[in-house]
């Protein structure tokens, strides 16, 4: 390993950009429609203890394992164990990472396309139809579609290309506080609502009726993906934590800092979405289509319909900086290319991905393979077989291979912290209990039960 790695620069960097990889879209769109459709404040109980069961025990493990090892997802594994083939968790990773940027860059560029919109006042209207026509206009027609996707991964590639600390890290300080203060602004404006006490009474009083076992795995599921395991970003990103790093607190920083971020986008939405009568359970289609609607009906509304796609789109750019340094950092060093040559054939296999996930609207809406489209297929693989897969195989590495004593040795940075208590707990939940519940969303995602 050479001397001269990269690596992040500060414990602010460390925290702003191992959030900018946790908070994405999930967090702006997926988690407000998944709260809205299983039931609001119940769903936000059990998310919360599943993402202590998984999601952080899970993600402590991967940055632990990459700073052990300090080497890229596939040579991670290989150095802390050089005679087995645990590599093939960092092969699924990079998998992983090119498949969900092939359909995550082509959401992004719907959002970078809604931006412009909403600067140019194009979305200022309640009705439905006219939104759901301007929404279908920008996924159906080819060329919309791949020039807002390759506009976002030529983006992220000049980025990725300035380096880890000049890049990377640089952009995510500056794009986390704003995106924090961009929330912030917006879930006071709803707040000023008529009628948004509803709206918080949905987000904030449970009704537990609502909790059946299928909302419970859909929780656990979302806890295990939102925070970024899985697909080798938290590994590659571990790899790059300062050596004095004190993991289980940067994880759990992290792990507070991403739920505030979904409980301030809740905050921002569904106030807004009950004072003007629209639904929660809009689905998919609350950000694109219920959002604009419920910012037109309110006044000064371009304004914070134009600040909410600008921190939506914010939030994606972070979450795609880590998934496409995967295969940037694989390239760069088990292949001695350098940085902007790797940054370069990565965002280009992407692009060739993703062009079949853009084209799924136009062009390619005939091309299926067992049913699903290349956007949908691509979803589907990574989301319902690769991460839990890689998840699993992560519990299994620490629990049996790597061992106890390594464990609790890189968390505690070889005796300095007194964390051991922590450390002997957080390996009883990797061993024994994430694996399992891992297990359990992963077959309910391939629908055997």
């Amino acid at each position: 390993m050479s001397s001269s790695r990269d690596g992040f620069s500060s414990t602010f960097g460390v925290l702003a950009a191992t959030l900018g990889s946790a908070v994405g879209l999930g967090n702006i769109w997926k988690f407000p429609y998944l709260t809205g459709a299983n039931g609001g404040a119940g769903f936000l109980l059990v998310y919360l203890l599943a993402t202590l069961l998984v999601g952080l025990p899970v993600m402590i493990a991967e940055i632990s394992i990459g700073r052990a090892a300090r080497g890229d997802a596939v040579s991670a594994f290989q150095r802390l164990r050089p005679t087995q083939h645990w590599g093939l968790i960092g092969v699924l990773g990079v998998i992983a990472a090119l498949l969900i940027m092939a359909f995550y860059s082509e959401v992004a560029g719907w959002v970078f396309a809604y931006v412009a919109k909403a600067a140019a006042g194009g979305l200022l209207s309640t009705d439905p139809a006219t939104l759901s026509a301007a929404f279908g206009g920008l996924v159906s027609d080819p060329a919309s579609a791949l020039l807002w996707q390759w506009a976002v991964l030529v983006l992220v590639g000049v980025i990725i290309s300035l380096g880890v600390s000049r890049g990377i890290e640089a952009v995510t300080k500056r794009l986390m506080p704003i995106l924090f203060l961009l929330l912030v602004v917006i879930g006071i404006r709803g707040l000023m609502l008529p009628g948004a006490s509803e709206g918080l009474a949905f987000l904030f009083k449970p009704d537990f009726s609502k909790i059946t076992p299928a909302v419970v795995l859909v929780a656990v599921g979302l806890a295990f993906f939102k925070l970024s395991v899985g697909m080798g970003t938290m590994v590659t990103y571990g790899s790059y934590f300062r050596a004095e790093q004190n993991v289980p607190l940067t994880a759990a920083r992290v792990m507070l800092a991403d739920l505030t971020v979904s409980m301030l986008a809740g905050i921002a939405i569904f106030p807004a979405v009950f004072a003007f009568g629209f639904k929660p359970e809009a689905g998919p289609s609350l950000v694109f289509i219920t959002i604009p609607a419920v910012f037109a009906s309110m006044p000064g509304g371009a304004f914070f319909m134009l600040a909410f796609f600008v921190l939506t789109a914010f939030a994606a750019l972070g979450a795609m900086l880590s998934l496409v340094e995967v295969p940037v950092a694989v390239l760069a060093e088990r292949f001695r290319l350098r940085r902007w040559q790797a940054t370069l054939i990565s965002i280009g296999a992407i692009g060739v991905l993703g062009s079949l996930a853009a084209l799924s609207g136009s062009l390619t809406a005939d091309w299926k393979l067992f049913g699903l489209n290349a956007f949908d297929l691509f979803d589907y693989v990574s989301s319902n077989i690769l991460l839990p897969l890689g998840g699993i195989l992560i519990a299994l590495f620490v629990g049996t291979s790597w061992g106890r004593a390594e464990w609790l040795a890189e968390l505690s940075n070889r005796g300095v912290l007194a964390n051991g208590g922590v450390a002997r707990g957080l390996f009883v939940l990797v061993r024994f209990v994430s694996p399992l519940l891992i297990v359990l969303v992963m077959l309910k995602g391939l629908g055997v039960f």
